[in-house]
C-alpha cells in the first residue's frame, strides 16, 4: 500500500510541475500520457520504421546516409546532446538529407531515476540544441537503455513529446558481424514494427543494405518514426503497441 501511495504522489508532483510548461512542438495533436512508450504501431498497411541512436562515434554515419540515399529511405536518428555538439556538421547533414532527428537526452542517463527537474533539463536542453545546430523541431524522445517511469512520460508529454521505443533489437552494439543483425532484424520485424540500430555499430553499414533488401522483397514500406505513429485520437495497449482509438479520422 506504501508504494502505491509514493506512486500516486509521484503522479501528483509531475502533473503540478509540468502545468505550466509550453509545449515545445504546439499543433492542433498534443500527446497523451500514456501508462508505456510507444513500441509499435497497429497499421493496416506495410509501413515500418527504422531508427539510429546517436550518442558516441560518427564513423559509419555518412556511409549510412549514403546507403538510405540508395535506397530512397527516409528515417529518425535519435542524437544526444553532447553527440550534437561533437558532430554538428553530421547532424545537419541528417536534415540536409531529409531525414528526422529525435531527441536521445543530454547526458544519456537512466531518465525513470531522474528528479522531475532533471528530466526537463534533459529533455529541453537537448531540445535546444537540436534547434540551435540544425534548426529542426524535435519531438520525439527516446529514453536512453528504453528506461523509463511513469512521472518522465507525464513530464515528456507536457513538453510536446511522444515517447518512443522499439520492438525490434538489432543487438548491432555487440558486434557479432552483419549477418546477425540482419537474421535478427528480418526474423522480427513485422508492419508497424520499429527497429533499434545504433550510427556507429561495427558492422551496420555492412548489414544495412541487406536488411532493406529483405524489407524490399516483403514489401515494407520504411518511413520515419513521425509517419509510422499516430498523432491523436489513440491509445498504447499494455505492450506498448499504437492503436487508433477511432478509427473514422
Amino acid at each position: 500500500m506504501k508504494k502505491v501511495l509514493v506512486f500516486l504522489a509521484l503522479l501528483l508532483i509531475a502533473g503540478c510541475f509540468n502545468k505550466n510548461i509550453a509545449p515545445v512542438a504546439p499543433g492542433p495533436n498534443q500527446p497523451m500520457v500514456a501508462k508505456t512508450p510507444i513500441y509499435s504501431v497497429a497499421r493496416d498497411d506495410n509501413k515500418i520504421a527504422i531508427s539510429f541512436d546517436a550518442a558516441w562515434g560518427s564513423e559509419y554515419t555518412r556511409r549510412i546516409l549514403d546507403i538510405l540515399d540508395e535506397y530512397n529511405i527516409k528515417t529518425t536518428f535519435f542524437v544526444v546532446k553532447f553527440w550534437v555538439e561533437d558532430n554538428p556538421e553530421v547532424a545537419r547533414e541528417i536534415v540536409n538529407r531529409g531525414h528526422e532527428l529525435g531527441n536521445h537526452s543530454a547526458t544519456h542517463p537512466e531518465m525513470g531515476n531522474l528528479p522531475l527537474e532533471a528530466i526537463e533539463r534533459e529533455i529541453m536542453s537537448t531540445h535546444e540544441t537540436i534547434k540551435d545546430v540544425t534548426g529542426f523541431e524535435a519531438n520525439l524522445f527516446r529514453p536512453p537503455f528504453g528506461h523509463y517511469s511513469p512521472p518522465m512520460l507525464s513530464v515528456i508529454a507536457e513538453l510536446g513529446y511522444y515517447a518512443i521505443q522499439w520492438d525490434v533489437d538489432s543487438l548491432d552494439w555487440k558486434e557479432r558481424g552483419a549477418e546477425d543483425i540482419v537474421l535478427r532484424v528480418s526474423e522480427k520485424v513485422q508492419p508497424g514494427s520499429i527497429v533499434l540500430f545504433h550510427n556507429n555499430a561495427k558492422y551496420i553499414a555492412d548489414a544495412l543494405p541487406l536488411v532493406l533488401e529483405n524489407f524490399k522483397e516483403r514489401n515494407l514500406e520504411v518511413v520515419p518514426v513521425s509517419q509510422l505513429i499516430w498523432h491523436s485520437d489513440y491509445i498504447i495497449d499494455h505492450e506498448g503497441r499504437q492503436h487508433r482509438a477511432n478509427r473514422d479520422n
